[in-house]
C-alpha cells in the first residue's frame, strides 16, 4: 500500500500563487513518475503536470508559462506551484504516483485531493 497525503489547497485570489504539495509512504522501491491531475464536477479529470524519475516534465498547454511542477526523490514529495491562477484554474486537485513496490510491481495511487479554488 501506498499512502500520499495532499497539502496546500485554498482560496486565492485572480492572479495569486499557490503551492500544492504531495507526499508518498508505505510500499515504495522507487518513483517512476509523479504528477497533477485535477478535476471539476461534470467533467473528466484531466491532466495538469508530470514529471519522470530522470526530470522529464510534462504540461497540459492551459497552465503551461504558469505552473511548475517539481519533485524530490529523496523525501517522495512533489510540488505544484501555480502562478497567475485565474477562475478556470477552480478545481479539485489530485496527485499521483506511479512506483515501483517492494515487490518490483509497478502500480499507480492518487490522493485524495485538495480543492483549490480562484475567486475574488
Amino acid at each position: 500500500q501506498v499512502q500520499l497525503m495532499e497539502s496546500g489547497g485554498g482560496l486565492v485570489q485572480p492572479g495569486g500563487s499557490l503551492r500544492v504539495s504531495c507526499a508518498a509512504s508505505g510500499n515504495i522501491f522507487s518513483i517512476n513518475a509523479m504528477g497533477w491531475y485535477r478535476q471539476v464536477p461534470g467533467k473528466e479529470r484531466e491532466m495538469v503536470a508530470r514529471i519522470t524519475i530522470g526530470g522529464t516534465t510534462n504540461y497540459a498547454d492551459s497552465v503551461k508559462g504558469r505552473f511548475t511542477i517539481s519533485g524530490d526523490n529523496a523525501k517522495n514529495t512533489v510540488h505544484l506551484q501555480m502562478n497567475s491562477l485565474a477562475p478556470e484554474d477552480t478545481a479539485v486537485y489530485y496527485c499521483l504516483f506511479i512506483v515501483y513496490d517492494n515487490n518490483q510491481v509497478l502500480r499507480s495511487s492518487w490522493g485524495q485531493g485538495t480543492q483549490v479554488t480562484v475567486s475574488s
